[in-house]
This record gives C-alpha cells, sequence and structure tokens, in this order.
C-alpha cells in the first residue's frame, strides 16, 4: 500500500510571523513511515504555516531503499541533498529500534540468526568465507574479489536418498557449484572432502580438474544431482544432462552432503524448490527442500560470523557517519539535530561531533551518558575507538560521506579498521547497513572498497561519472608570462608573495629560466585574480588555492590592497579556510562568508567537498586541483539551485614548480626546495596536461 510520508525541518524565512515548516514529502511502497510520529504532534502544540515541498532527485531515490534495509551508494550533483538522503533513514531507523526496545520488542530482522537460520534449506551465513555475501533471502550470493576464490556451504545437508537443487547464474563471473561435506575447504573441489563442476566445463575433486559438459556463464541455470543410493553426482544445463561426473568414495557415502560453491567477482542465485524450478529434475529426483526428515541434519557451524551479544541498555551509538573535514562533520550533524527536532517518545539520545582540535574530556562525557548517533572526522575518531572510549557493539548504520574524499587522503585502513569492529549482526538480528556517499563514486578505489564491505549495494547515481552542473559557465584564463610581461614591471612591495619555492633560483627578468618563468606565473596568478574581481565587480566568490601557503599569500595581498578579514563591505574584504588554521577560526569564518559580511572566501580542496554553501556565482581557481575530481567538487558551489555561475581558472602555459612535501611533519617548517626525485618537496606542475581531463 502506498504511504504518504512527511518529515518536519524548521526554516528561516524572515517575512513570516508565524514559525515555517517545511514538509518533506515522498510516496512509496514500503512498511516505514517516516517521521510520521512527529507530524501530528507537533502541528497540535505550534501554530504554523506550512510550506510543502517536493524531496530532492537523490532522496525520493535513496530514502526507500534504506528504509528497506539495503546499503546504497549514492552519487548525486553537489548541493542535490545527499546529506538529507541518509539522515533521514537514519534517524528513522533508530527511532524504531529505541521504540522496540522501549517496548520490549526485537523489532524487524533484516538477517535471520542463531537456530533460526538452520528451519530452512539456504547458504549458511555461519559457514563461508570472508569475502563471500548472502542476500537477506539466503539464496543471493556474491563475492566481488577478482583475485580470490570465496566458498559457502547450506544450512542442512542430504544423508540418504535422490535429491536436486537448481543455480542460477547471474554475471559472467567464475564459479564452482556443487556439493561438499563438512570437512571439505570452502574452495570446493580441490580436496578429497569436496565435488565442483565450474563454468569452464571443468569438474573438480581432490585438485584434479578434467573436461566434463559444457561450459556455462550469465543467464544459464544448472541442476545439481545428488543420489546417495547409488553414490553418484551429475549435473544439468539449462535441462539438458550432461552425464555422470562422480562416483562417491566408499569413504563418503555415509557422510552429509551440502550444497555448496565458490566464486571469483561473481553472483549466483539457488533454488532449493522454495519456487518453481525452471527445468524439472529427473524422474525419481527431488527438491532438497522436500527431503524426507530422516535425509536431512543441519549444520554444526554456528560461529564464524560476528554477533553482537550486547544489551541494549549499552551507551554506544547506533550510527556512525565519518566525515573527511570538521566544516563537513558540523554541517552534518546540524542537519541531523534539524531532523531529529521533533522526534519524541522516546526521543533520540544525545547526538555527538567527534573531532579534533576540541577537549577530548566534553566528548568522553557525553559518550558515557549514552550517544545514538555519532559525527566525526578519522583522527580523533581513531583515537577514542581504538582506546575503548568509543564503542562500535551496536553501530547498525556506517555512512561513509565524500567517500572519495576520504580515502584520497589516505583512510583506507582506518575505513577497514572501524568496519571490522562492528557486528555484522546484532543480537536481535539487524543486519549492519553501509551507506557510502559522495559527489563522484566513480573511482577505482571506491568500487574496491565497496565489494569489501557492503552487501549487494544498490547504486543510485543520479549524476554519472565527472558531471559538472549545467547552471556552471566555464571559463580558462591562460596564463602566459612570455606573453603577458608586466610581471617584469612589478617590485616585490607591488605584487603578491610567492610561496619561496624559488627562494634560492635566480628569477630576475632576464635570467630566461624555467625558474624565471615559474616565478612570473605565481605573480601574474594573483594579478589576474584581483583583475578579474574587478572586472566582473563580484560580490561574492570563493577563490581555491592549492597550498595553505598559497591560501595565506592571497589573503595578505588582498589586506595589501585594501581588504582583508576586518574590512567589511570593501571589494576586497576576505577570509581563509585551511587546515591549519584553528577550528573556531575556521568555523568563524566559513559562518562570516555565509552571512555575507565578507565578499570572499580564499580556501584549500578542503572547502569543497560538501560544504554547504548555496549559489555561489562566482569561483576562481588560481590553481587547478591535481584530481579532477576535485575540479567537480569546487565548481559545485556555484549554478546550485538552478542560478547560473562562473567558474574561472587560470591555468598557466608554462610549468609551474610548487610544494609536493615527502617530508615527514608534512611541510611544516620545510624549505628543501629539491624535486622529489632528489629527495625534496617540489615537483614540476604542468597545467596545460591537468587540464585535459577537464
Amino acid at each position: 500500500m502506498t504511504t504518504l510520508i512527511g518529515c518536519v525541518t524548521t526554516v528561516s524565512q524572515p517575512s513570516y510571523r508565524l514559525s515555517t515548516v517545511v514538509l518533506l514529502l515522498c510516496v512509496y511502497d514500503h512498511p516505514h513511515q517516516l517521521c510520521n510520529y512527529c507530524v501530528p504532534a507537533f502541528l497540535q502544540t505550534v501554530h504554523c504555516r506550512i510550506v510543502i515541498v517536493l524531496p530532492t532527485d537523490i532522496q525520493a531515490e535513496s530514502i526507500p531503499l534504506i528504509l528497506g534495509g539495503g546499503d546504497v551508494l549514492m552519487a548525486a550533483e553537489t548541493g542535490s541533498g545527499k546529506t538529507g538522503a541518509f539522515t533521514i533513514p537514519v534517524i528513522q531507523i533508530v527511532y524504531e529500534t529505541l521504540k522496540d526496545q522501549q517496548e520490549g520488542k526485537k523489532g524487524r530482522t533484516a538477517v535471520k540468526t542463531g537456530g533460526a537460520v538452520f528451519n530452512k534449506w539456504q547458504m549458511n551465513p555461519y559457514d563461508r568465507s570472508t569475502a563471500f555475501a548472502i542476500g537477506p533471502d539466503g539464496l543471493c550470493c556474491q563475492s566481488r574479489e577478482f583475485k580470490e576464490w570465496h566458498g559457502c556451504r547450506s544450512t542442512k545437508a542430504i544423508t540418504k536418498g535422490k535429491y536436486y537443487y537448481e543455480v542460477s547464474c547471474h554475471d559472467q563471473g567464475l564459479c564452482r557449484i556443487g556439493w561438499s561435506t563438512s570437512q571439505a575447504a570452502l574452495d570446493l573441489g580441490t580436496d578429497k572432502y569436496g565435488f565442483g563442476f565450474g563454468g569452464t566445463g571443468k569438474k573438480s575433486h581432490n585438485k584434479q580438474f578434467d573436461s566434463y559438459g559444457e561450459e556455462f556463464t550469465m543467464h544459464d541455470t544448472m541442476g545439481c544431482y545428488l543420489d546417495l543410493d547409488n553414490g553418484h553426482l551429475s549435473f544439468s544445463k539449462n535441462g539438458t544432462d550432461l552425464g555422470l561426473a562422480f562416483e562417491i568414495p566408499a569413504p563418503l557415502k555415509n557422510q552429509p552432503f551440502f550444497a555448496s560453491c565458490v566464486l571469483k567477482n561473481a553472483e549466483l542465485k539457488f533454488n532449493f524448490g522454495g519456487e518453481e524450478f525452471k527445468n524439472p529434475p529427473k524422474t525419481g529426483f527431488v527438491a532438497v527442500d522436500q527431503a524426507a526428515e530422516g535425509h536431512v541434519v543441519k549444520s554444526s557451524q554456528t560461529g564464524s560470523v560476528k554477533v553482537s551479544e550486547v544489551k541494549s541498555s549499552s551507551c554506544g551509538p547506533k550510527a556512525l557517519i565519518v566525515e573527511p573535514s570538521k566544516e563537513l562533520a558540523e554541517q552534518t550533524l546540524n542537519n541531523v539535530n534539524q531532523c531529529k527536532r521533533y522526534v519524541d517518545n522516546p526521543k533520540l539520545r544525545y547526538d555527538l561531533l567527534i573531532i579534533g582540535g576540541v577537549p577530548a574530556r566534553d566528548q568522553l562525557a557525553v559518550l558515557e551518558q549514552g550517544v545514538d548517533i555519532v559525527v566525526g572526522t578519522p583522527g580523533r575518531l581513531d583515537d577514542l575507538i581504538s582506546t575503548g572510549k568509543l564503542t562500535l557493539s551496536q553501530v547498525r548504520f556506517l555512512v561513509l560521506d565524500e567517500c572519495d574524499g576520504l580515502l584520497t587522503a589516505g583512510y583506507t585502513d582506518f575505513i577497514m579498521r572501524i568496519y571490522n569492529q562492528i557486528p555484522q549482526v546484532t543480537s536481535d538480528g539487524k543486519r549492519l547497513q553501509v551507506i557510502v556517499c559522495s559527489a563522484t563514486l566513480h573511482s577505482f578505489d571506491v568500487k574496491k572498497l565497496s565489494e569489501k564491505i557492503m552487501h549487494f549495494p544498490t547504486w543510485v547515481d543520479l549524476k554519472g561519472e565527472d558531471s559538472v552542473p549545467e547552471t556552471v559557465h566555464h571559463v580558462v584564463v591562460p596564463v602566459n608570462p612570455k606573453h603577458d610581461r608586466s610581471w617584469e614591471r612589478l617590485d616585490r612591495k607591488n605584487h603578491i608573495l610567492t610561496d619561496e619555492v624559488h627562494a634560492k633560483d635566480n628569477t630576475r627578468p632576464g635570467a630566461n629560466s624555467s625558474e624565471m618563468w615559474s616565478e612570473a606565473i605565481k605573480i601574474l596568478k594573483g594579478e589576474y585574480t584581483i583583475r578579474a574581481i574587478r572586472e566582473h565587480n563580484m560580490d561574492q566568490a570563493i577563490i581555491f588555492c592549492r597550498t595553505k601557503i598559497d591560501c595565506d599569500n592571497m589573503e595578505q595581498y588582498f589586506i595589501v590592497q585594501g581588504g582583508g578579514p576586518d574590512r567589511k563591505g570593501h571589494q576586497l574584504s576576505c577570509v581563509c579556510l585551511h587546515g591549519d588554521r584553528k577550528p573556531n577560526e575556521r568555523k568563524t569564518n566559513l559562518d562570516r562568508f555565509k552571512k555575507q559580511e565578507v565578499k570572499f572566501l580564499i580556501c584549500t580542496d578542503v572547502a569543497a567537498r560538501g560544504i554547504d554553501i548555496h549559489g555561489v556565482p562566482y569561483v576562481i581557481n588560481v590553481t587547478l586541483p591535481d584530481e579532477k575530481q576535485n575540479y567537480v567538487h569546487r565548481i559545485g558551489r556555484v549554478g546550485r539551485a538552478e542560478r547560473m555561475g562562473l567558474a574561472i581558472s587560470l591555468v598557466a602555459m608554462e610549468k609551474e614548480k610548487v610544494w609536493y612535501h615527502t617530508c615527514a611533519n608534512r611541510g611544516r617548517g620545510c624549505y628543501n626546495t629539491r624535486l622529489k626525485e632528489d629527495g625534496g618537496c617540489t615537483i614540476w606542475y604542468n597545467e596545460k596536461e591537468v587540464r585535459k581531463p577537464i
């Protein structure tokens, strides 16, 4: 039955005397009724004016999938509402979990555990390899490892009689299907206890691979026959009998035989007879799930899946949201607070922001009282998790926001570490859900990570690879010091300070060296930035620089020109945002820019990823980003909400020498201007080549 659901959040509208409520509406078929507990109570207590809006595309697509218990990968434009797409359903299900605990219920189970698994024929979550995934129905199986085989056995085994099951191939990956005893390795057919038939047309037993039958692949349906009365194993392809494959050795004839498979980057679906077979079995054989009670035993494998035994009163969070930057973490927590504001009976316990730069004792005090949702950055999260201060034993949601940014920053090991500490299934049968979202999800690293930590994820791709908003105009301004010689007429007091990468080089006009042209590019980029602002009479813009020292130098140049942080209303009023600025200063500077107290935000790429800055009309790329994905994030600041925007990129026509710190202190106090290959911390950067893929 279709349910019309609503979520209440407040927005500021100075023209309204009454409170304004945005009612987010979404129509879909699902038993969850998102936030329908909060709407009536709120409307009874607050006199309000209601504005009804539809959800964004990413919200309409993703919310039902997450509520349905699935893992979801989201790819959508920056500013498309990705944060709300995961915070709204996370709050909903956390609320339902707390409600069930309050009422003493077990709640809905996404994956059955314990003895319930063995009441019917399905693949055994307790008897499988580490990278072998089993769907909620227990029948659909998948492994996305490209180099390794991963296998699984069924929950029940046949001890006598003639029985049959079917397997459908869902893709072109490699697989072997068949039967094995409990003593067999999960790598089916590599020892004397397992009998397999692979898609390459080979049968295997005891490490011996012989030609048999035909090759099979996607869209083929394979039948697996077990005749323990005569000691025979055989297979069929799309209803065609392939003949006798194995005679079971005498020592194994009295052993229970499990349905088994092993996969390499493949997906299969088993049919043990719960639904009609595509190809009925041969005369005398019946479906395994119709086996007589005396012909079946249950598996004794019950302990390889991590299951939480933690009591519901634990102080640990139900949801963990990982962000790549402090600003984005604060923004996400604000979204959580806004969406949960009217959730009541029970109220969600504390939510917590875990970031560096703030006293850890304050965060520990909140953890001891109990939290339901934690939002944080990897550094401080890792500290609290590794010391046992933050327990992950009750986490039901792991959200990796701006995942490509997390991986680029080198947090892959951290992600795997926390994932391995989170129970895959809680004691009441609820499975961990993993949500990955970003404006760009199409990198190899993100795909590889998703194969390791996600369970049959649904990809919601509303953007496509490396796309940019249609409302952004792109302008490339060539910076050619050989054609524009104005830099020669400027002395040090009259141009932007440079990054001192050429402090030991001769860069005076007339030197006619690569170092001279590189220094000239740095000077001209400062001049072109000021010229672009004045010629377009820019009232607001974000200015992206490559390094923190470049940001500081640009801010200082604005100050020399009469602008800066303290010159509100000046044409060149500005603030700076990068990782070396103190957290309070970064927050204050971002707020001042949002409130338009200053016109320009000078920053590194840390501010490009998901920061909630709407409708900025201009972006200036003083230097192109190292990775083309970051270009998408940068220009995602402009042209949002159907407003046109202009992105100006200053592109050097000659090679520029730039900092590329490989030293242990990552550039702090480093003046090693030698090239990287010579043991230094600089590289030659060719923006003409960087521009081509963009």
